[in-house]
């Protein structure tokens, strides 16, 4: 394209015809701009056409497109097919993570420097001037409009130049798919597979014998362990239970005197737990409900349980309830009972979630 440069246009001067075949796409245009009080002061591409700046220029931003396809084609890879559970050592499930972030990551920049280098590199570059002003648009200022719209495309060069057009294609439909990817995700793989989200290491497995509840090393606890007004922190007595493998299962075993333990069983008893008990006995998770610190620090005398983190407050004797601090939620209740060498067992898993709430949270 040949260079436009424009001065002011005398005053008085006699409109275009811009139905007139003679004129070319920016003779409309530039006769749009003045009637809209735009004066085109200056307007020149930066590379000529068919040379070899502009073929490299072509080159380099097709390739940052094919850079964002590439990219986000290995996004949705590693989100449908990488292994993404976790498992104890160094297995492929500890990459999931970091590569869908640096696939994503590449995937973004790649298309922004290539919109910015076709932009400030390939586009023309124009000066122009406006003056404020109103008006009705009429016939001919739609087409206008329309030649403007036109010429706009004609100036992006993907006629002229379809390897930008296929390139372009080529890296934005990944994005796209990936944009979508989380929105279809749970069709592609169920995300609540083995039910994950809602079992603990207290889970009893089908047709086996309820969990004991044991120290940290591995011992039983009979309820003639833990004084009155005590507590004892007590993890499933599993393989590996003591372990990060069931990082949600450690639980607070609390002795509650008999005044409190009354007021207790009266809180679970108005939210259908009234078995959840054993004796002056009450089993808490001790996973904060806000952000998932361990909610550990019992005051005996107010019988709240105080997570040093973010200072949630919860009252026990009233089915572990928020009382002050960011948690909106109740810490999850674990059913007990003595077995018959009386040891403490969990009758059931937890029947509520544990540890911070989830959207997928019925």
């Amino acid at each position: 394209m040949s260079t436009h440069t424009e001065h002011q246009a005398p005053q008085g001067r006699e409109p275009l015809d811009v139905n007139d075949p003679k004129l070319t796409r920016f003779d409309i245009v530039r006769e749009g701009a003045r009637r809209d009080d735009i004066e085109i002061v200056h307007y020149e591409p930066q590379v000529l056409p068919g040379t070899k700046a502009e073929r490299r220029l072509t080159r380099v931003v097709a390739g940052l497109f094919l850079i964002t396809g590439l990219a986000a084609t290995v996004f949705l890879a590693v989100y449908i097919w990488w292994p993404w559970q976790y498992e104890p050592g160094r297995g492929g499930d500890k990459w999931y993570t970091p590569l869908l972030g640096a696939s994503l990551g590449i995937a973004l920049l790649a298309v922004g420097f290539g919109i910015l280098t076709w932009g400030k590199k390939l586009l023309p570059k124009e000066v122009s001037i406006q003056d404020r002003h109103e008006g009705q648009v009429d016939s001919e200022g739609r087409t206008i409009t329309g030649e403007t719209m036109l010429y706009m495309a004609d100036e992006l060069g993907v006629k002229r130049r379809p390897l930008l057009g296929i390139s372009l294609l080529a890296g934005l439909a990944p994005v796209g798919a990936v944009l979508a990817a989380p929105l279809v995700g749970g069709l592609i793989s169920q995300p609540h597979k083995n039910n994950q989200m809602f079992t603990t290491g207290f889970a009893t497995a089908e047709g086996g014998q309820p969990i004991r509840l044991v120290r940290e090393d591995g011992r039983p606890v009979r309820p003639a362990d833990i004084s009155t007004g005590g507590q004892l922190t007590v993890f499933p007595g599993i393989d590996h239970g003591v372990s990060n493998r069931h990082a949600d299962s450690p639980t607070l075993l609390i002795h509650l005197r008999d005044s409190d333990a009354q007021e207790s069983r009266r809180a679970n008893e108005r939210i259908g737990h009234g078995d959840y008990m054993w004796g002056n006995y009450a089993a808490f998770s001790k996973v904060c409900t806000h952000a998932g610190c361990p909610a550990s620090l019992f005051e005996q005398q107010t019988n709240r349980l105080l997570c040093p983190c973010h200072q949630s407050q919860f009252l026990i004797t009233d089915n572990a309830r928020p009382v002050f601090g960011p948690a909106s939620r109740r810490l999850p209740q674990l059913p007990i009972e003595v077995d018959s060498e009386g040891f403490f067992v969990a009758k059931s898993d937890y029947t509520e979630t544990v540890g911070p709430d989830f959207w997928e949270r019925p």
